[in-house]
């Protein structure tokens, strides 16, 4: 059962392997050239770029007047069909022409570009918070792509190592130098790192999933990051920070943007008090008091019913509405970058030259230890405890170099800019 187990498995390291060497397409991005492709490729981010064009044209649109209006008769049938003439002495022929023309009044429609210009601000800042989102996701994607890919090096390195143990043992085995106990332990561990490297395979393949629906490349495209170690930044100060994501974050923009904008409409649902005006010309060639009749015509509505206080009082709590938006956003982002702040710094602070020496240094060690064991001068169990620390260490050395890279990015989405370059 124990030798099914392990062909199986190393029947899907195989399979695995072979999947990523069929990659036709291999991409190997720095994380600029990454965010280059996503800005251009990005399909939820040209989706946005249109609501920004398509307000913009409804702003157009607020600025035309309306059309004016044009009403006309004339008589069909008096005896004859379409009869405009004299007959003797007696006039025929009713025609009536009206041209009308409304008149917004109390500033109605610059009222209603600054709404429409409202929508166009909207929409650029929902996209900015679209990009910073979606930016934020590619940097920890990225990230993590990254981890899981030298993770995978690491993996392949000791299984390389323990397979050519193994297959040493198997022959010592053979010769009656080292117990069946002792081979059988060796190729536990090496099934050990074989299933973690199948699921280290699985995460990879989702990751991938998701890079390539952000970057919008192809099915076949198989990504491989190109980062550059990140080194922490001195002297970042909480305050600045603060004031830069009050400057710079879409979200706290939208908001204050929202409140302008009930504003706004408050002014304009108080102008719908005004009653608009109607202003015409009329001409009556013979059914008035006297024949070629010219007038002028103005109507408008008698603010008596309806003096649109529902949407006044709507408007206010609107406003009301949009101040308390506006508070929550401002405190949220206090608590994000105080948040972001402290992870960077925590970071920052276990990540040091001496990490890489350390790795260095394990590399050697565990040349060493393989040499030893082979030799008899260690115990199965002291490599064992040395082979699960070396590669504990290597790990937890990956992870703290993508926590950097993660808090880094946090940092810069949490105050809405580049504070930090990811290279």
């Amino acid at each position: 059962m124990y030798r099914l187990r392990l062909s199986v498995s190393l029947l899907l390291i195989i399979i695995a392997g072979k999947s990523y060497a069929q990659k036709t397409d291999t991409l190997y991005l720095k994380f600029p050239e990454a965010e280059k492709i996503f800005l251009q490729n990005n399909l939820a981010l040209l989706s946005a770029r249109y609501d920004i064009d398509i307000n913009k044209a409804y702003k157009q649109q607020a600025r035309y007047w309306d059309n004016p209006v044009l009403n006309t008769d004339q008589n069909i049938y008096d005896g004859k069909f379409f009869r405009h003439k004299t007959v003797d002495g007696q006039e025929y022929g009713q025609i009536y022409v009206a041209l009308q023309q409304l008149i917004l009044t109390a500033g109605k429609r610059n009222k209603l570009i600054k709404l429409a210009n409202d929508n166009v601000l909207t929409a650029e800042q929902q996209f900015n918070d679209l990009l910073r989102n979606l930016r934020f996701l590619l940097s920890t994607d990225f990230n993590t792509l990254d981890q899981l890919w030298q993770t995978n090096i690491v993996y392949k390195n000791e299984i390389d190592a323990m397979q050519k143990m193994a297959a040493g043992m198997d022959e010592q085995l053979k010769v009656g130098n080292v117990s069946q106990k002792d081979n059988i332990r060796v190729k536990a561990l090496l099934y050990g790192l074989q299933s973690d490297q199948a699921d280290l395979y699985r995460q990879v393949a989702d990751i991938q999933k998701d890079l390539r629906v952000l970057l919008n490349v192809s099915d076949s495209a198989f990504i491989v990051p190109q980062l550059n170690m990140l080194t922490p930044v001195e002297g970042l100060v909480l305050q600045p920070l603060l004031d830069s994501a009050r400057n710079s974050r879409p979200d706290y923009l939208l908001a204050q943007t929202n409140l302008l904008s009930q504003q706004h409409n408050l002014a304009y649902q108080q102008a719908l008090k005004t009653p608009d005006v109607t202003v015409g010309v009329e001409y009556d060639r013979l059914s008035n008091y006297i024949p070629n009749y010219w007038g002028l015509a103005v109507s408008l509505p008698l603010p008596v019913l309806n003096r649109n206080k529902g949407n006044i009082n709507a408007a206010k709590f609107s406003i009301k509405q949009a101040q308390t938006g506006v508070q929550q956003i401002q405190n949220q982002i206090e608590q994000d970058i105080a948040a972001a702040y402290s992870k960077w710094l925590i970071a920052s602070s276990i990540t040091n030259s001496a990490s890489a020496e350390l790795g260095d240094q394990y590399d050697k060690l565990m040349q060493n230890m393989i040499s030893s064991y082979k030799q008899r001068q260690v115990s199965l169990i002291e490599f064992i405890d040395f082979f699960d620390a070396y590669k504990d260490s290597h790990l937890k050395q990956l992870a703290q170099h993508a926590n950097l890279r993660n808090a880094a990015a946090e940092l810069n989405y949490t105050t809405g800019t580049s504070i930090i370059n990811l290279q």
